[in-house]
C-alpha cells in the first residue's frame, strides 16, 4: 500500500513537473523566440493612428475670385445588415435610385452584398454616383431616411453618409485647361493642378496613441502628434473678368463657324503675366467624367504646334527694321517670286499681284513676294534663322503649365529658307511662342518668359513668395520694336487695303497681323478646303496693356484669319480695355476734345437695385465694370455706390443678396476705408479698424453672436495689389496718327497669302506637306 501510494505521488509529482517544463517552454517560445511578433501584435491592439487631412490649396485669380478650393462633400453608404434584418430592401433601392439616379440592379446588387462567410455587410460605399456628392444630396438622403423611419416605426434604416471633401470650381468651365482638375481620389491629373501638385497637396498630419480593448483613449498613456501642412495657395496672374469676355467671344464665333477647336491667349506684354487661356471645346472640372471627347481636355495653347502662317511675318518685318533694311517706301513686283533651284514660284494670294507697290503697301496687303524678298534675299538665311530662334521658336517658353511644346524649325532646302520668311513649311509653333513674340515688340523689344501663378502663399507660415517678371533676352532694341508696331499698326488701321482691318476698335491703336494656312491631306499635299486661321496683336500701340493671339481651327467659312480671327480679337480687346479702364483717344480734334471731356467724368454706379442677381451680373459684365456679389440670394436688394455715384477707376460695384445675422463677408482688400464701412454698414456687422489709408488685410470674429470685421490699412503706397502689371493705371494719350480711311462696311478682308505656299507635285513641297499645321505633342 505505502509502495502504491509513493509510485502514485512520483507519477503526480511527474505530471506536475512535466507540465510546468512545457509551461515554461511555452512561455520560454512566446516570450522569447516569437516576442517581436506578440509585440507587434499587442501594439497593433493598443496603438491607433489617426490621420488628419490636410488642406489642398486655394487658387485665385489676381483680384482674389476664388477658381478652385476643397469643400465639404459626403460619401453616401449603405448597411445592408440593417436593411434586410428591416425588410426595407426595396424601398431603400427605389428611393436612392430615385435620388442619386444609379441603376436600380447595381443599387439591388450593393444592399445584397454578402462576405466570403454569407453574412450581408455592414458598410458599403455607394460609388459613384453616391461618393462625394454636396448638400443637396444629403439633405434628399436624410428626408428618405426620416420618412423611413416614420413608416417603419424604426430607428434604424441602413442607410447614411460620412462627411469627407471635395476639389469645387465655382465658375464651371472657366479657365477649366489652365487649372485642370483633380479626380474623386483628390489624385490632380491636368493643368495648374497637376503641375503645382507638391505645393497645393500638403501633407498630412497625424495622431498615435493607445487605447483598450474597447477602443477608449488611455489616459496617461504616451501621444506622439505631427502637425498637418496643408497646402500653398496660388494666386493667378488670370482675371477672371478677361478670361469671361475671351470664352464669351470664343462661344459666339464658334457656334458660327463651328470649327475643330480655337484658342486665345491674352497677356500684359509688359511682363507677360497670362490674363487669360481659354480653349474650345472644353469641359466642366466638377463634373469631368461627363466629358467623352479626351481631345476636350487638350490645351491647344501650350501642347499643339501649327503652321503659324502669315502672324509669323512679324518676326521677318522685325528683323529687316532692326538690321536697317526695310525701307517702307522701296517697291518691288509683286504677284510671285522664283528661287533658285526651285522649278515653281512662289505667289501671293492674289497670283497676279498688284502690280509694283511699296514694302509698306506689301505689309499692308500681307503680301508672300515681299515677306520673300526680306527675309530670304534681304535678311538671308542664316539671319532670319537667328531671329526667329532669338524671338522664341524652336524652344520652350517655360511657361509653369504641364505638356509645352517645342515647337519645329527645320528648313534644308533654298525654297524652304523663302517660305520661312511668311511661316509655311518648315516652321511650327505653339500660341504661347507667338504670343510671347509679338510681346517682345510691343514691350520695346524684350522676350518675356510667360507666366500664370502670381503669387504662392504658405497658410501655415504666412510666408508669400511673389513671381517675378523674367527677361529672357533683348531682341530688338526699342526704337526698332517702336518702328516695327507702327507699321504692324497700319496693317489695322487702313481700312481700305489693311488685311487686319476688322480688328480696328475706334479709339485705341491696334498693331497686329492676320494669319492663314492650308492644312495638309494626309497624302503629301495640301487640303485646300481646311485651313488655321489666326489674328495676333496688342493695344494699345502707344501703352501696350494686353496681347493677344485668336487661333480658329478649320471653321466651316471661306473667310480667312481677316474675316474669322479678327473680329474675335476686337471683341476681347475692346472691352478688356474699357474694363481696365483705358481711356479712349482720336485723332481728329472735336472727338479728341470730346473724348476728353468725357473722360474727365467718371463712369457712374448704374441702378440694380430689384433686378435679378444674373441679369445684374451680365449687364455689369457686358459694360466692364468690376464687381462682386454678397451672398446667394437670386435678388439684388441693396448695392454699392448707391446708382449714379460717380466711380474711380477701376472701383468695384457690390451687389448684396442677403441681409442676414451672419451674412458673408466679401474681399476688401485694396477697398478704401468709407468703402469698405459704407458695405460692412449695409451687412450691419461689427467693425474694428486699426492703421490708415487702404483695407490690405481682413479676418472675421463671432462677438456675441454677432459677425466682427477686423479691418488692417496701410498707406497708398503700400495698397494690396498697386504694383500689379498696370490693370488699373491710365495709358498716355496718343498723338500717333492714323492712316485710316472710309471704314469699310462691306464683305471680309482678303486673307493674307499664307497659303500660297509652292504648289503640290515638288519633292521638298511633299516633305513639307508631311507635317499637319495643327500637331499635338505630349
Amino acid at each position: 500500500m505505502v509502495k502504491r501510494i509513493k509510485l502514485r505521488s512520483l507519477f503526480i509529482g511527474g505530471c506536475i513537473t512535466l507540465f510546468f517544463l512545457v509551461l515554461v517552454g511555452r512561455v520560454f517560445w512566446i516570450q522569447v523566440l516569437q516576442g517581436d511578433f506578440w509585440q507587434k501584435k499587442a501594439s497593433d491592439t493598443w496603438a491607433h493612428t489617426s490621420i488628419i487631412k490636410a488642406q489642398r490649396g486655394e487658387i485665385t485669380d489676381r483680384n482674389g475670385t476664388v477658381l478652385a478650393s476643397d469643400v465639404p462633400a459626403y460619401t453616401i453608404v449603405v448597411d445592408p445588415e440593417v436593411i434586410h434584418t428591416q425588410g426595407i430592401r426595396d424601398e431603400v433601392v427605389q428611393g436612392l435610385h430615385e435620388i442619386l439616379n444609379k441603376p436600380v440592379s447595381e443599387l439591388e446588387k450593393l444592399v445584397d452584398a454578402k462576405d466570403e462567410k454569407g453574412n450581408f455587410w455592414k458598410s458599403r460605399e455607394v460609388r459613384n454616383e453616391g461618393w462625394k456628392v454636396d448638400q443637396t444630396v444629403v439633405d434628399k438622403v436624410i428626408a428618405l431616411r426620416d420618412k423611413l423611419q416614420k413608416e417603419h416605426e424604426i430607428r434604424e434604416t441602413g442607410i447614411g453618409y460620412v462627411s469627407d471633401q471635395k476639389r469645387y470650381y465655382p465658375k464651371n468651365s472657366l479657365a477649366a485647361h489652365v487649372l485642370g482638375y483633380t479626380d474623386r481620389e483628390g489624385k490632380a491629373v491636368a493643368g495648374l493642378e497637376a503641375f503645382y501638385d507638391e505645393q497645393l497637396k500638403g501633407t498630412n498630419g497625424s495622431l498615435n496613441y493607445q487605447s483598450d480593448g474597447n477602443g477608449v483613449k488611455l489616459p496617461n498613456a504616451a501621444e506622439t502628434f505631427k502637425p498637418v501642412v496643408n497646402g500653398d495657395n496660388l494666386k493667378l496672374t488670370l482675371d477672371s473678368t478677361i478670361q469671361y469676355y475671351i470664352e464669351d467671344a470664343m462661344k459666339e464665333a464658334y457656334d458660327e463657324y463651328h470649327p475643330k477647336s480655337m484658342t486665345v491667349i491674352a497677356a500684359d506684354p509688359s511682363t507677360m503675366e497670362i490674363l487669360g487661356m481659354a480653349n474650345l471645346p472644353t469641359f466642366n472640372p466638377n463634373e469631368y467624367w461627363a466629358t467623352q471627347d479626351q481631345g476636350d481636355f487638350y490645351n491647344h495653347a501650350v501642347k499643339s504646334i501649327y503652321e503659324p502662317g502669315s502672324t509669323f511675318k512679324i518676326v521677318t518685318l522685325a528683323g529687316t527694321v532692326q538690321e536697317k533694311l526695310f525701307n517702307p517706301n522701296a517697291t518691288f513686283q509683286s504677284g510671285s517670286i522664283r528661287i533658285k533651284g526651285y522649278s515653281k514660284p512662289l505667289h501671293d494670294i492674289n497670283r497676279s499681284g498688284w502690280g509694283t507697290i511699296s514694302y509698306l503697301e506689301g505689309v499692308k496687303r500681307s503680301s508672300n513676294v515681299a515677306f520673300v524678298k526680306l527675309g530670304y534675299e534681304m535678311l538671308g538665311r542664316d539671319r532670319l534663322v537667328q531671329y526667329i530662334r532669338n524671338f522664341g521658336f524652336d524652344t520652350k517658353t517655360g511657361i509653369d503649365l504641364p505638356g509645352e511644346a517645342k515647337g519645329v524649325l527645320s528648313p534644308q532646302y533654298n525654297v524652304e529658307y523663302a517660305t520661312l520668311a511668311y511661316g509655311h513649311g518648315k516652321v511650327q509653333v505653339t500660341p504661347i511662342q507667338q504670343l510671347a513674340a509679338v510681346s517682345a515688340i510691343a514691350n520695346g523689344g524684350k522676350l518675356m518668359k510667360p507666366y500664370i501663378v502670381k503669387e504662392i502663399d504658405d497658410p501655415n507660415t504666412g510666408k508669400a513668395t511673389t513671381t517675378k517678371p523674367e527677361v529672357v533676352r533683348q531682341v530688338l532694341t526699342e526704337e526698332s520694336a517702336r518702328q516695327t508696331g507702327l507699321y504692324l499698326e497700319q496693317v489695322v488701321a487702313d481700312q481700305d487695303i489693311g488685311t487686319g482691318r476688322h480688328a480696328y476698335i475706334e479709339g485705341y491703336r491696334v498693331a497686329g497681323k492676320t494669319g492663314t494656312t492650308i492644312k495638309p491631306d494626309g497624302k503629301g499635299g495640301y487640303d485646300y478646303t481646311k485651313n488655321v486661321v489666326s489674328f495676333i496683336g496688342y493695344a494699345p500701340v502707344n501703352d501696350p496693356k494686353i496681347a493677344v493671339i485668336v487661333i480658329v481651327d478649320d471653321p466651316k467659312t471661306e473667310g480667312g484669319g481677316g474675316a474669322v480671327a479678327a473680329p474675335i480679337f476686337k471683341k476681347i480687346v475692346s472691352q478688356s480695355l474699357e474694363y481696365m479702364g483705358v481711356p479712349k483717344t482720336y485723332t481728329d480734334q472735336d472727338k479728341k476734345t470730346k473724348t476728353q471731356t468725357e473722360a474727365a467724368v467718371a463712369r457712374k454706379a448704374p441702378d440694380l437695385t430689384g433686378q435679378t442677381m444674373k441679369s445684374a451680373r451680365q449687364l455689369l459684365l457686358n459694360q466692364g465694370y468690376d464687381f462682386e456679389t454678397v451672398g446667394n440670394g437670386d435678388k439684388v436688394i441693396s448695392q454699392y455706390p448707391v446708382a449714379g455715384t460717380a466711380l474711380a477707376t477701376g472701383q468695384k460695384v457690390y451687389l448684396l443678396s442677403e441681409q442676414t445675422g451672419n451674412p458673408s463677408i466679401p474681399d476688401l482688400k485694396g477697398a478704401s476705408l468709407r468703402d469698405a464701412l459704407e458695405i460692412l454698414s449695409l451687412l450691419k456687422v461689427g467693425i474694428q479698424v486699426s492703421g490708415e489709408g487702404y483695407v490690405t488685410e481682413q479676418s472675421v470674429a463671432q462677438k456675441n453672436g454677432k459677425a466682427e470685421v477686423t479691418l488692417t490699412l496701410k498707406p497708398n503706397e503700400q495698397k494690396d495689389g498697386a504694383e500689379a502689371s498696370g490693370d488699373d493705371a491710365e495709358a498716355s494719350g496718343g498723338e500717333g496718327k492714323r492712316s485710316a480711311g472710309a471704314a469699310d462696311n462691306g464683305s471680309s478682308a482678303s486673307d493674307d497669302g499664307a497659303a500660297a505656299g509652292p504648289a503640290s507635285g515638288d519633292s521638298s513641297v511633299d516633305r513639307e506637306a508631311a507635317s499637319a499645321p495643327v500637331t499635338t505633342t505630349n
